[in-house]
């Protein structure tokens, strides 16, 4: 019988691409199920509780996709009408396709796209008060990591500034943590010292960690019984989702630790492009940024390019490009990579 896994493609476009492993197959299988829109789901609850826990929050909410854990905790911090301050390449307003405006009524507003390297003096700068005329702003979001900003890491106290402006004006404070886990494990912060800085958050589990779906809100009990709500009214209340419930439960206990892998081989191939001059910014997890400016290519050149010889690249702009490491490379993917990217920027 042939080997498909000879034939695959070496995938650097997403670590969303990720297949769900054996273990986690079978617990899948073995999820005990119920009705969730009844809150009667034993593996989504079990999985809402202990992400809550490690967070150090009250309660959790269990969403089909990070877009709309993302969607419902902007609507629970954010009145229709009012604003949300966010910068300029944020995933919720870059890549959820203006479900903030389209389902919230909320305005946003942004400060200019620096990744992770945020100002919060420019950021307090920002925020408007209830006035005459003025959208009042009610809350602020950062991602961590930031997927546009590379991968880059926030540093904690970073956001413990950002933390104090939200207290001062009055504000919410939300955290976009697709790959919070990433941050965690490459700087060593525990989960419950980022928890303790935001009002809402949305964590996924479909990314770094590996399962074939799912994403959590994560906030106060009040918060979060409103949230039920939302999620409801967006068409996202479901049956029988232990199954995916049960996936995300594995992958916490199995992937977490394993993200350094990833991260390891993101420096990878760094390292390799490096001379190139092509590298965006510094690789912190495992996301490498590329800029093609000073390159030969452009990134759609450079994107069929690779394909023809079996390596896939994310294509984000006419000279920007994107390689993400994830569960399903190993280091013999990094090196087929590393050989065909430098052959090609070589000429």
């Amino acid at each position: 019988m042939a080997d498909n896994n000879a034939v695959r493609p070496v995938d650097l476009r997403s670590d969303t691409v990720t297949r769900p492993t054996a273990g986690m197959r079978a617990a899948m299988a073995e999820a005990e199920v119920g009705d969730d829109v009844y809150g009667e789901d034993p593996t989504v609850n079990a999985l809402e509780a202990e992400v809550a826990a490690l967070f150090g929050h009250e309660a959790a909410l269990f969403a089909p996709t990070g877009s709309m854990a993302n969607q419902i905790a902007l609507q629970v911090l954010v009145p229709p009408g009012n604003e949300l301050l966010c910068d300029a390449d944020a995933h919720v307003v870059t890549y959820e396709v203006g479900a903030a405006a389209a389902y919230g009524g909320i305005s946003s507003r942004t400060w200019p796209a620096v990744g992770a390297d945020l100002d919060p003096d420019l950021i307090a700068s920002m925020v408007r008060p209830d006035g005459y005329h003025a959208v009042p702003t009610r809350a602020i979001a950062v991602e961590q990591t930031h997927n546009r900003g590379g991968g880059g890491v926030i540093p904690l106290a970073t956001l413990g500034e950002l933390r104090r402006t939200a207290d001062q004006a009055g504000l919410g404070l939300h955290c976009d943590g697709a790959r919070i886990w990433h941050a965690h494990v490459a700087d060593g912060v525990p989960l419950a010292s980022y928890g303790e800085l935001f009002d809402t958050m949305s964590v996924c589990l479909s990314k770094g960690l590996g399962a074939p779906a799912g994403s959590l809100v994560i906030g106060s009990a009040e918060k979060i019984a409103r949230a039920r709500v939302v999620r409801k009214r967006m068409g996202g209340g479901m049956r029988q989702v232990g199954v995916l419930a049960a996936a995300g439960r594995y992958a916490l206990r199995h992937h977490v630790d394993r993200l350094v892998e990833d991260h390891d081989r993101a420096a990878r191939l760094a390292e390799a492009l490096a001379p190139f001059g092509v590298l965006a910014g510094p690789v912190r997890t495992n996301i490498v940024p590329l800029d093609l400016t000073k390159c030969g290519f452009d990134a759609p050149t450079l994107g069929a390019a690779a394909r023809e010889k079996g390596v896939l690249v994310s294509v984000l702009g006419p000279r920007t490009a994107r390689l993400v490491t994830h569960h399903d490379l190993d280091d013999a993917g990094v090196e087929r990579a590393v050989e065909v990217l430098t052959g090609i920027f070589r000429g």
